[in-house]
């Protein structure tokens, strides 16, 4: 994993609006989802890139194995 850190500002900042990197944080986590054509303008369903996503996966159709597929970009701090 990598080891740089982020803080919940930094993250926000790739949220797909402001730059072209597309982030999420899950569990402490930073993914980059950039690739994903689900995450296509950093939207993927009513969630939104940019943001700490932990809370939100209990009302996903899917488990937290779907970040396995995305790069590690670092953690949250």
């Amino acid at each position: 994993m990598s080891s740089k850190q982020y803080t919940i500002s930094q993250l926000a900042l790739r949220n797909g609006q402001d730059r072209d990197e597309i982030w999420v944080a899950y569990q402490g986590i930073i993914y980059d989802v950039s690739g994903s054509r689900l995450w296509k303008n950093g939207k993927h369903y009513e969630h939104w890139a940019g943001q700490d996503l932990t809370a939100e996966l209990n009302d996903a159709p899917h488990t937290a194995t779907v970040f396995e597929k995305f790069p590690v970009v670092g953690s949250l701090i």
